[in-house]
Parts: C-alpha cells; structure tokens; sequence
C-alpha cells in the first residue's frame, strides 16, 4: 500500500499553514499575518534580527505553536490507532492508563518540590511503566482474550493510578503545591520550553515512524485476528507494536503537557467522516486535523480570558460540544463506519 497525498490532506496541510501563521501574530503583542511570515522568511535566510516582533515570535509563540502542532498530532494518532486497534469508537489514548500514569509520576515529583525537567521525565517514566503493566497484567490472563483483558487491565490500573494521584493531592500543601498539580492535571502549554521540544519532537516522531510503516498491518488489525492471520499478519505482533508507539508518543506529550482529554477521541471521528475508515489515510489526515485542533485550543486559551485558561478545559468543552453534534447529525453509526 502506497502512501499518496490525498486532497483532503494536502487542504489540512494549507489549514494548518494558515493556523500556525494567525496563531503567531494573536496575544497582547499583535503582529500582522505578513509580518510573521517576513520575520520567518527572514529568519530562515540566515537574517538572526533581535527586534521586538522577532523576539516574540521566535523566544515565545513559535515553540508553543510547535509543542501544539506535536501534543495534537500525537494524541490523534494515538487514539486513531487505538480505536483501530481495539475496534471500539469510544477508545482514545488513555486507554491503557499512560494519562494518569504520567500523571501520578508527575504529581509526585511536584509534592517534592522536583525540578521541571525531573518532574517531566517522571511523568514519562511512570506512564510507560504503567502500560508495561498493564500489558504484563494482561500477557499473564491471555487465554481470556487478549483486547479484552487489555482494556479491563488498563481501567484497573488507571482507576489505581487515578487514586494515587488523589491521595496526593490530599497531602499536598493546599497553598504552593495543590494549585500546581490541579493546573498541571488540567493541562497547559504555558511552561514549554526549547528543551522540551528537543525531546519530544524527536519522540513523536520516532513513535509515529512505526504507525505509518505497518498502517495497512493496523487496518487489517480491525477485521479481528482470524481474519487478519489469514492475510499473513502476526496480530500480537503487530499489537505489541502498535501499544508501544502510541504509547511512547502519549507520554512524551502528557509529560510536557499535562492531561489533555478529548483531542485522541475526538478528532480521529471528525477524520474518518472526512477520509472514511481506511486506516492509511485515517492517519495522516487524523494528525494534521489534531494539530490544527490542538494551535486553535492553545491560541483561545492564551488570549480568551485576562488568565490563561486550562487547555484540558476547553478540549473537554469543545470535544464533547462536537460529540454531541456528531451523534445528533450523524447518528451513532458515524462513529464507526467501517464501509
């Protein structure tokens, strides 16, 4: 199966080109669309200007919109391949427990009083130990049926992994530590920094070179594992493969991010009313949408309210207004065409 650029990719991709620039130039300090796009242009000819609109764009606005286009590309094509993976239109990329995993690791390091980049790397650490076990859990019940015991495992861990975080926050103190793991669960940009893209754009990526690689593997994955053996794919295989890209992608997003809910169930369905079900364009089409979604969510967040507002707030207002509107207009079919 070869990968081609379809036209609804290629108009996603001018989207997002005009999102990024109009998300450039909005806050307190307005820069026009063909200012931001000269400053670029200029910069990229090796013109290194340290001017007010250049500081802003490139010290302040442009690594945000990056850790944006990043945290919405890898949470969608994470619950994309999930809901393929597991042939459920209600799954998204917590599914296996790596949210509150990271999550828990996270709050930890904050009660401790940890340095941001230890406080990341724990979230990291412990939402990829945290679908370890999950699959070890599930590996030692196989002959259960492994999807299955899969999503059973991960809502047990999850749910454990959720109280954990609650028990934190109880013995948190209420005046310098409760407020920052709140604001953290709820998720923000605020706090990206260079390093931080550093890091994880380089593990998106590596996370999302295996999805496109065996996206017509993934697809077969949905006809059920019969089927799928009768075309010559190894379904476990292919499985394991799956769970740990969409996992390494999740956590290195949550780690820098915060929770984010919404954006890995939601925009994989709006994809699939665009591209239909085919996991080989699903895909493509599911990240440019995600990290169009994801600019537009963090522009409204900085520049809506006199405080920055919770990114995981307004996901959760505008994915379930969007839900609603998917099932009334479509019908619950929409959410899984399989034609």
């Amino acid at each position: 199966m070869h990968f081609r650029v379809t036209p609804v990719a290629l108009g996603l991709t001018v989207l997002l080109t005009l999102v990024v620039i109009l998300a450039a130039g909005t806050g307190p300090y307005q820069i026009p669309p063909g200012e931001v796009v000269t400053t670029i242009l200029d910069r990229v000819a090796g013109n290194h200007d340290q001017g007010q609109t250049a500081t802003v764009l490139f010290q302040i606005r442009l690594p945000r919109i990056a850790a944006a286009i990043c945290v919405g590309a890898a949470l969608s094509a994470a619950g994309a391949a999930y809901q393929n993976l597991f042939r459920n239109p209600l799954v998204s990329p917590d599914i296996l427990g790596v949210s509150h995993g990271a999550g828990l690791g996270a709050v930890i390091g904050i009660l401790f009083g940890l340095p941001v980049a230890v406080i990341e790397l724990m979230g990291f650490v412990t939402g990829s130990l945290t679908v370890v076990l999950v699959s070890a859990l599930a590996w030692s019940l196989r002959e259960r049926g492994d999807i299955l015991m899969l999503v059973l495992a991960g809502i047990v861990v999850g749910a454990l992994a959720a109280a954990a975080i609650s028990l934190v926050k109880i013995i948190a103190d209420p005046y310098s530590q409760l407020p920052m793991i709140t604001y953290w669960l709820l998720g923000s940009l605020a706090s990206i920094r260079p390093d931080d893209l550093a890091v994880v754009v380089p593990t998106v990526a590596i996370g999302l070179i295996p999805l496109f690689l065996l996206r017509w593997r993934i697809a077969v994955l949905s006809l059920g594992d019969d089927d799928a053996r009768a075309l010559g794919v190894d379904a476990r295989r292919t499985r394991q493969v799956v769970i740990a890209a969409a996992t390494l992608i999740t956590a290195s997003v949550v780690a820098v991010s915060g929770v984010i809910g919404w954006v890995g169930l939601m925009v994989p369905h709006l994809a699939r009313l665009l591209v239909g079900p085919r996991f080989d364009r699903l895909l493509p089409v599911s990240i440019l949408l995600g990290a169009s979604f994801m600019v537009v969510v963090d522009t409204l967040a900085r520049t809506i309210a006199p405080i920055e507002i919770p990114i995981g707030v307004l996901t959760a207002l505008v994915g379930g207004g969007l839900f609603v509107w998917l099932i009334t207009r479509h019908g619950a079919r929409a959410l899984w065409r399989r034609e």
